[in-house]
């Protein structure tokens, strides 16, 4: 079962390089933002998929590495992909698409609740090129009236 590489693998290529990150997080109401940072290495594998591990500091402090990876599916004309970090045990499984076929792309998920008390929720991961050498990434959580709070924005700047 071979796929042939698509315009929508081609983009992802935009991702391949070293980057460094620097990332604000705002942990909920009357706390302060946390600052956090560290550098993503993101590689192909084939001509289908980006696969990204990165490596900091999480808000608030401790160590934490990440890999995420990303793909396109020419039969349901979505990305798909996959995020998992050392701090916690849930792998985040995205879908999404570039609305307006541009230089975001939105990623969705459901995962626990940032509240602890054991509930899912609905994430929205949005990556955008900036630049060839500039990246931002927004987290949010969607909210009952159906919008995302942003809780995450992070800055990356490509080192190589």
């Amino acid at each position: 079962m071979f796929t042939p590489p698509t315009a929508e693998h081609a983009w992802l290529k935009n991702f391949v390089g070293t980057w460094t990150f620097e990332s604000t997080c705002n942990m909920g109401p009357n706390q302060p933002p946390m600052k956090s940072g560290g550098t993503e290495t993101v590689r192909m594998l084939g001509d289908l998929w980006v696969v990204g591990e990165s490596t900091g500091t999480m808000p608030g402090g401790g160590d934490m590495t990440a890999i995420m990876t990303v793909g396109f599916d020419p039969a349901t004309k979505k990305y798909r992909g996959t995020w998992v970090g050392s701090p916690m045990a849930y792998m985040f499984v995205y879908e999404g698409d570039r609305p307006n076929n541009d230089n975001r792309l939105d990623l969705y998920t459901n995962g626990p609740s940032m509240a602890g008390d054991g509930t899912m929720t609905v994430y929205r991961d949005s990556v955008e090129l900036i630049t060839p050498d500039k990246r931002l990434l927004t987290s949010g959580t969607k909210t009952p009236d159906g919008q995302f709070h942003e809780f995450m924005r992070a800055e990356y700047r490509r080192v190589k």
